[in-house]
């Protein structure tokens, strides 16, 4: 029998029997679907960090509390000792040593504006970390210097939290309440985008002076110096190492330059989201048994099929290679279904966090899917090739 015949047998019998063949394929539809979903949104995730890294330029250093930084785990030590006396002498550099100095710290607050409340992200920021970060201002304006030292009760709000509280009334000039503190509203930022069920447009920010004022204390959770150029960066970091020791131990502070913070975030992602692709191959595993325990029933069942056809000159080759492309298309057809299912669930998911779908997974899932057909078809296959033509006649 040539192999096109041999393909024609095998897609007969799949088709006269939908159902069984529709729960056989169900595990791999599973699998392929969880594979594909899970690798889009870490994909999505490392893509959306590289942007925000992107906006930030190869010249950003980040001064972290603690020592180990984030490619570590948790720093250890990790209370910020950053108070105002090391935000000025870092800044009496600037201009010098290195470009700009930001100071920012996040908090999470309540907001409320007439009879609506919102939990939002309370992020005070120096001036300057609107153009570093590349927040534009598509309303009004941002806060200046003088407005800063002077820590102004002011606010520009991400656009989420704009629309949700002013969806058809300009908020410029509005007193919105944060916490038990009333600011003007001053701008408006660009959409930034949602991430891994996160929404940074949900955010207000205020100076970094009014902050320390309101809460009365004197510290913030992180630092970002811009050097001048990206071949300074190695200089910049160690005249930072030297301003920091004037006041701070070494092991209450690390410096990591942007691209050694990015491959460490990156590598973390990249870890989990390997991992959990690992457990959503576990399911095709399972189809896999699946299929191997249709096919036994299908041998069974087709024991005087096989008879009659060795009698009428079939090799064990034929029988073999009928069965395992049977246990193939299964797997093959579970495997395109579950990445269209994958495919449709980013897109999906694309509406509320970064998702994105590499080719390398789509190859990996088809390859896994084709494996585990040849794998767990091969033993049914083999024991109806090794059937004795005779025997298989006379069975009942």
């Amino acid at each position: 029998m040539n192999f096109a015949s041999t393909i024609q047998v095998s897609t007969k019998a799949i088709i006269i029997n939908k159902a069984r063949s529709f729960l056989t394929m169900l595990g791999i539809i599973i699998g392929v679907f969880a594979i594909i979903l899970l690798v889009s949104i870490g994909s999505g995730i490392q893509n959306y960090i590289n942007k925000q890294f992107e906006n930030l330029g190869t010249t950003s250093i980040f001064i972290l509390p603690g020592t180990g930084g984030v490619s570590s785990g948790p720093p250890i030590g990790n209370v910020s000792k950053f108070d105002r006396e090391i935000i000025d002498r870092l800044k009496r550099e600037e201009g010098r040593s290195f470009d700009q100095v930001v100071a920012s710290q996040d908090t999470f607050a309540v907001a409320r504006f007439g009879d609506k409340s919102k939990n939002i992200t309370l992020t005070a920021i120096s001036t300057n970390g609107f153009d570093v970060s590349s927040l534009d201002i598509v309303k009004g304006r941002k806060f200046t210097e003088a407005e800063d030292r002077a820590a102004k009760k002011i606010a520009v709000l991400g656009p989420t939290l704009a629309n949700e509280f002013f969806p058809d009334i300009n908020p410029l000039g509005k007193k919105i309440t944060i916490g038990s503190t009333r600011y003007t509203i001053i701008g408006v930022t660009d959409k930034l985008g949602s991430v891994a069920g996160q929404d940074p447009d949900n955010t207000a920010y205020i100076p970094i002076n009014t902050y320390l004022t309101q809460t009365g204390t004197d510290t913030i959770s992180s630092l970002l110096v811009s050097a001048k150029s990206q071949e300074s960066v190695e200089q910049t970091k160690q005249k930072i190492n030297d301003i920091l020791l004037t006041k701070l131990d070494k092991d209450d502070f690390t410096i990591q330059s942007q691209e050694q913070l990015l491959s460490s975030i990156l590598s973390i992602i990249s870890f989990i989201t390997y991992a959990l692709g690992g457990i959503a191959a576990i399911s095709l595993l399972v189809g896999g048994i699946g299929i191997s325990n249709i096919m036994l029933v299908s041998v069974t069942e087709r024991t005087r099929e096989i008879g009659l056809r060795k009698a009428l000159g079939a090799t064990p080759a034929d029988i073999l290679t009928q069965f395992l492309l049977e246990a193939m298309i299964l797997s093959l057809i579970g495997g395109s279904a579950g990445v269209a299912l994958g495919f449709l669930g980013s897109i999906g998911l694309s509406q509320f966090l970064s998702t994105s779908v590499p080719l390398w997974s789509v190859i990996l899932a088809f390859g896994f899917s084709a494996g585990v057909g040849i794998i767990f078809g091969s033993v049914p296959a083999w024991r109806a090739a090794k059937l004795n033509p005779i025997d298989a006649l006379r069975y009942e």
